[in-house]
């Protein structure tokens, strides 16, 4: 091999050095142009707010009823239970639920026995750090005892359900 084709092999790959500076130049350029909207990147496997479902636990031989949430990362704040034709019924954020309360709320003239009612139920928690609202409608079971001659009646909770 002579000078003179040794110099044209040095200025061949000088050549494609500098394209493929040029072409890295080129894509550097595109990304950092398109990063200039300001907006966070954001995190692909963030955890999605799951959605309040309530239940209801008796207690007190169904004197009240506690109305917690079902998943243990809500912390409620404060809950409205509505029985149709009724006031609402304001809770706290224990969520207990008295039985008389109810029973001023419903039919007097219910015989004895299983009956339920549909309540709406409105809901302020706390989720991962934020507040939120949730609720649903829901079915409230309750029992009428006594109501007698002489005895008046009483109404004990049953369960809450969806």
């Amino acid at each position: 091999m002579n000078e003179t084709e040794k110099r044209r092999w040095i200025n061949l790959g000088e050549i494609i050095a500098v394209a493929a500076l040029v072409v890295s130049a080129v894509g550097v350029w595109i990304a950092w142009k398109s990063s200039t909207n300001n907006q966070p990147t954001r995190v692909v496997e963030q955890r999605q707010p799951i959605p309040l479902t309530l239940r209801g636990t008796p207690q007190d031989d169904g004197r009240k009823l506690v109305i917690s949430p079902v998943e243990s990362s809500h912390a409620l704040e404060s809950l409205t239970v509505t029985i149709k034709g009724a006031y609402p019924i304001e809770l706290g954020s224990d969520g207990t639920l008295d039985a008389d309360t109810v029973g001023s709320k419903v039919k007097k003239d219910e015989d004895k026995g299983t009956h339920s009612v549909a309540v709406r139920i409105d809901a302020r928690y706390v989720e991962m750090g934020k507040d939120r609202r949730g609720g649903g409608n829901y079915v409230l079971r309750y029992r009428v005892e006594g109501g007698g001659l002489l005895g008046g009646r009483s109404v004990r909770l049953a369960a809450l359900s969806r």
